[in-house]
């Protein structure tokens, strides 16, 4: 099995039938023969550099009602909140302060941010931190609503495919949304020149090995700048609290793949990971991520952002929070990085903003 790895390493990339069997492999030799190359080709593209990015979790209202989510719409127990302009804006001072040159935006498809509502915003935070990145996480929307984000200042849009198998897709969402639509979104945001991010859950319910094959060719075919996954962690008042969780070997092991076969992508050691493991984003690190994404959201709403249960950091202030994760990164033998952070190819090509 260590051949495959050599292979992929060497090829940066394996046939269906071989990528299955890395998957499907428990062999201990392999796991870590994968995260000793996925860490060194890391380090021949971005060196020992960590990027940080201040996340600012707008909004726990959702329209939607995916099945895995703990803020669904049809979650009576989810606390619901929205924060101000005002809120945002102190949000990005503090984590400017504290040295974070991307702030993401993040919320569920909340109809009260429409573009009337953002593009203020985001012009606002253009204007103000001109040398930072503004990444956007706010679900699907319409061609000319992301056109209007664009031209207001926003850089990145991460929006995770979740499933690239349409029979898989059907099962984790409702009815009315589609994988169709969703991998439209995606193709858009790219023509617009955003900086894209996609991704996907590992070990969520009814996955097999093949979906997660499916998911690496859809991710080929879009070439993201920015690749998010992390473990399933579910959470009580959805319909799969009682399915088990995504395993941190999974993980570590698709983690060690993605960086074989994307080299120059922005590769995050996710909160979940770390919620799963007390040292599981620094095993990331060790596994080809390159970027942590620090809470910047005010302490008070963070318990409410609820997508899943046990969720770590929700009761640190900003400057705790980046102190620990800074610690942590250095424990593990990298060191924090100050710049924007952006995708090797794209700075290399457009330049920044």
């Amino acid at each position: 099995m260590t051949g495959l790895v050599e292979k992929l390493y060497q090829n940066g990339d394996l046939s269906d039938e071989e990528l299955l069997s890395l998957i499907n492999s428990n062999d201990e030799q392999t796991s870590e023969l994968l995260k000793k190359y996925a860490d060194e080709v890391r380090q021949r593209v971005y060196g020992k550099k960590v990027f940080l990015r201040g996340l600012i979790e707008i909004s726990s209202y959702c329209r939607n009602d995916c099945l895995y989510c703990g803020i669904r719409r049809s979650n009576k127990n989810a606390q619901r909140y929205r924060l101000s302009s005002e809120e945002i804006m102190s949000c990005c001072e503090n984590g400017y302060e504290l040295g974070f040159r991307t702030f993401v935006l993040q919320g569920g498809e909340d109809a009260f941010f429409s573009d009337e509502v953002l593009v203020p915003i985001i012009r606002a935070i253009r204007e103000k931190y001109f040398d930072c990145a503004i990444t956007l996480s706010l679900g699907e929307r319409s061609y000319e609503s992301y056109k209007r984000l664009r031209d207001a200042g926003a850089d990145r849009y991460l929006l995770r495919h979740e499933a690239a198998s349409e029979e898989l897709y059907a099962k984790l969402h409702p009815e009315k949304m589609s994988l169709e639509n969703r991998m439209n979104c995606l193709f858009t945001l790219r023509e617009l020149g955003y900086q894209v991010g996609a991704g996907f859950m590992v070990g969520a319910p009814y996955q097999t090995a093949w979906h997660l094959v499916k998911d690496l060719r859809f991710l080929q075919k879009l070439q993201p700048q920015m690749i998010g996954i992390g473990p399933f962690v579910p959470h009580h008042d959805t319909p799969f609290a009682d399915h088990n969780g995504g395993t941190l070997e999974l993980t570590l092991k698709l983690l060690g793949i993605i960086r074989l076969m994307f080299p120059k992508v922005l590769l995050p050691a996710t909160t979940a990971l770390g919620t799963i493991s007390p040292v599981g984003r620094e095993l990331g690190l060790h596994t080809g991520c390159n970027v942590v994404m620090p809470n910047l959201s005010p302490v008070k709403v963070r318990k409410k952002y609820d997508l899943y249960d046990n969720k770590i950091c929700i009761g640190e202030e900003a400057a705790e929070c980046r102190g620990c994760l800074e610690k942590r990164i250095n424990s593990a033998g990298y060191i924090v990085s100050g710049e924007r952070g952006d995708h090797s190819d794209f700075t290399a090509s457009q330049g920044e903003k």
